[in-house]
Parts: C-alpha cells; sequence; structure tokens
C-alpha cells in the first residue's frame, strides 16, 4: 500500500505542565489556537507531514504530560525519537530553569542522535505579563548545550511550523548522511522510509494529512482508536 510520505519520523515535545505543548501542537496539527486546554494525562499524538528537498517528511508528535505523577510513564515515549522540542514559558522562569532538567531526559532516554530543540513559547504574553527569560539567555542556553533554538506564540502561529520544519530538516540531513555512509543502522533510527502515490502526494502537500489523537498509546497512529480531527 502506498504512503502519502517519502520518510517518517518521530518527535517527542517535553517540558513543564502550562508551558503551552499542547496548543503548540494543536496549532500544528489543526492550525487553530484554544483559549483553555485541559492538562494532558499521559500523551497525546498528532502528525504533519514537510516537504524537504522535494520529499515529504512525515512527523508523528507525541505530546507528554508535564506533571510528575506522570513522568514514569511518559519516559517511555522518548525510545525511537528523532527529534525533541524542548519548550519553555518566556513569562515564567521556572520552566526554563526546569530545562535542563527536561534536556538530561532526552539524552538519557532517547536516540543518540536526537534533534534537540529549545523552544520559548508563549511571546505573545511578553509585553501583557511582561518576560522572565530573554532571548539572549534561551539563546547561550541552546549555543552551550548545541541545540537549535526557536521563540513561539501557540497562538498566533509564530514560528511553531518552522520550529518542527527547522528539527525535520536537520533530522533529514543526518538521514541523508548516514545513509551515504552505508551505516544502515543510524539512518534507520532516524527516519523510516515510506512510499507514495502521485495521489496521495498530492493530497498531503496540499494540506490534508494532518491528524491529532487525545489518549493515544504507544505504536497508535493516525488510525488508532480514539477522537480525531482530520482535515
Amino acid at each position: 500500500m502506498s504512503t502519502s510520505w517519502d520518510y517518517l519520523t518521530k518527535f517527542i515535545l517535553v517540558g513543564d505542565s502550562s508551558v503551552g505543548k499542547s496548543s503548540i501542537l494543536i496549532r500544528l496539527t489543526e492550525q487553530r489556537w484554544l483559549a483553555a486546554t485541559d492538562p494532558t494525562v499521559g500523551v497525546e499524538f498528532g502528525s504533519h507531514t514537510f516537504e524537504i528537498g522535494g520529499e515529504l517528511v512525515r512527523a508523528n508528535v507525541w505530546d507528554t504530560a508535564g506533571s510528575e505523577a506522570f513522568r514514569s510513564i511518559t519516559q517511555s515515549y522518548y525510545r525511537g525519537a528523532a527529534g525533541a522540542l524542548v519548550v519553555y514559558n518566556v513569562t515564567h522562569r521556572d520552566s526554563f530553569l526546569h530545562a535542563a532538567e527536561w534536556l538530561r531526559d532526552v539524552r538519557s532516554l532517547a536516540e543518540d542522535s536526537v534533534t534537540i530543540i529549545l523552544v520559548g513559547n508563549m511571546v505573545d504574553l511578553a509585553e501583557e505579563q511582561g518576560r522572565q527569560v530573554t532571548t539572549e539567555e534561551g539563546e547561550d542556553l541552546a549555543k552551550r548545550e548545541g541545540l537549535l533554538f526557536v521563540e513561539t506564540s501557540a497562538k498566533t502561529g509564530k514560528n511553531v511550523e518552522e520550529a518542527f520544519k527547522m528539527a525535520a530538516t536537520e533530522i533529514h540531513r543526518k538521514f541523508i548522511e548516514a545513509r551515504d555512509r552505508a551505516d544502515a543502522s543510524g539512518a534507520g533510527s532516524l527516519m523510516k522510509r515510506g512510499g507514495r502515490s502521485a495521489a496521495a502526494a498530492a493530497a498531503a502537500a496540499a494540506g490534508h494529512d494532518d491528524v491529532r489523537v487525545s489518549g493515544s498509546r504507544p505504536g497508535d497512529g493516525a488510525d488508532g482508536k480514539g477522537c480525531c480531527s482530520v482535515m
């Protein structure tokens, strides 16, 4: 059966509760913003397809709960992740200070070659509530730790898709390099190869290949049981 993508890769969203991880996922997959979202219980799943170098890369994204109560459950979702977004709220300093803990979890539990992007979210609130974390502080942390960096607003959509595409582009680059070195194990840990028909490719390119699923379990995909929104 043909798929609507050339490559498949896995992302995780990590960070404290109330930094906007679920809102980022909804913005990416549904192109909308909810003024209020319930705290994530366990994990939620969504997917989005990007065009990178003339090829379609499908990102399966796992949004993990930030609550300590679910830490032992959500850590199992780190396995196999080629990309991780470590999210903090620019108006809440503690969430930035805790980013180092989330970063340690990612590096100890995800793939060795995981691409990590530090995301300062809620920049739309910076003028209204005042920043507690400057852009320069985020950039400095990312530079010290060798991370990508971006500031986003799930409310306005600013840089949300760009954040994922930035990371997906880096993952794709690593995959191509590993493939060219005939490093099958290294390449396979980053992406899985798919195949697509012309019709499926056109549908994906037109933006009809997004999905978000609530209450997913490891291994569930767009066809899993649950409450889904498909566009």
